[in-house]
């Protein structure tokens, strides 16, 4: 396998490529990525379409979850999208969070970045931004998000425990995340594991469930929960790309797993709402927190 930065052109050449491919070729194929399955239906994704804010321009066929339908947002909270692609989660997140609210995606795709900002500008909305930048070292201040989403995009990067430290960082206190990903439960046949095709395709990228939770963990997050968690079966051919017939025989019987997961977990500390209503309810009885009483 390439070393990160040579990995990190290969995703950034295949998704420039994918935001101007049509969805249909996108939702046919691994993650959108890899070779248009002749099975026509799709392997990861969860369907958006009855959500509130999905806008069908902005859905290219990716992702493996629906981490906003489980990211708790509220009105007025601020939502970063991480690797938001042409935009489809930042649209949803805004829903929720209303024009009160605030919603930042994040991409290292130039094409994609385009491709949400035109959506926005059709859509209207003037709380929705797009910035460019490697979620590997976020163009965001420190305890900026309320809320952080990502959807099939950890599996993408190669220095996984540096995107979950920079979600720590930019969370605020009391701030969670929901985040939709791949994950393994055993190891994948070498000349999978080792393609950057596959890799671009968030399967090769993937590293194991007890891993990926224990990253998080070692973060500083607290009351993590799996939220959601579905099989996910590669097609034979797509395995008869990577694996002789005996390999992908032998693939099967060893029952590797193959998951999609929604993680949610929380930075401790306080909200600031939280903290509002406190201080509210303090002034309401009679007592100012400045003035030391309380």
């Amino acid at each position: 396998m390439e070393n990160s930065e040579e990995l990190k052109k290969i995703v950034q050449d295949r998704y420039g490529k994918i935001a101007t491919q049509d969805k249909a070729v996108n939702a046919s194929s691994c993650c959108g990525a890899t070779s248009t399955s002749n099975k026509i239906y799709n392997i990861m994704m969860d369907d958006y379409s009855e959500m509130g804010g999905y806008n069908p321009d902005a859905d290219l066929g990716l992702g493996c979850g629906l981490p906003t339908q489980y990211a708790q947002i509220q009105k007025g909270d601020t939502v970063i999208d991480l690797g938001s692609g042409a935009g489809n989660d930042c649209f949803v997140a805004r829903h929720e969070t209303g024009e009160t609210g605030k919603v930042i995606g994040i991409d290292f795709t130039e094409t994609m970045i385009k491709k949400a900002r035109e959506n926005t500008e059709k859509l209207g909305y003037n709380n929705v931004e797009f910035r460019y930048g490697d979620i590997e070292n976020m163009p965001v201040s420190d305890r900026v998000a309320d809320v952080i989403v990502s959807n099939c995009v950890l599996n993408l990067v190669p220095n996984k425990p540096a995107v979950i430290s920079e979600v720590y960082r930019v969370l605020k206190p009391g701030g969670h995340f929901s985040i939709s990903d791949i994950v393994l439960v055993g190891e994948l046949p070498e000349s999978l594991r080792k393609d950057a095709e596959m890799y671009a395709g968030c399967v090769a990228g993937a590293i194991q469930k007890d891993d990926y939770l224990q990253q998080i963990k070692a973060a500083g997050f607290t009351n993590i929960i799996l939220q959601k968690e579905k099989p996910i079966v590669i097609p034979d051919d797509i395995l008869e790309k990577y694996l002789t017939t005996s390999e992908i025989a032998s693939f099967k019987r060893n029952t590797i797993g193959i998951f999609s997961v929604t993680v949610y977990a929380e930075k401790a500390g306080q909200k600031e709402t939280q903290k509002k209503q406190v201080a509210l309810a303090d002034i309401s009885n009679g007592c100012a927190p400045e003035s030391g009483c309380c």
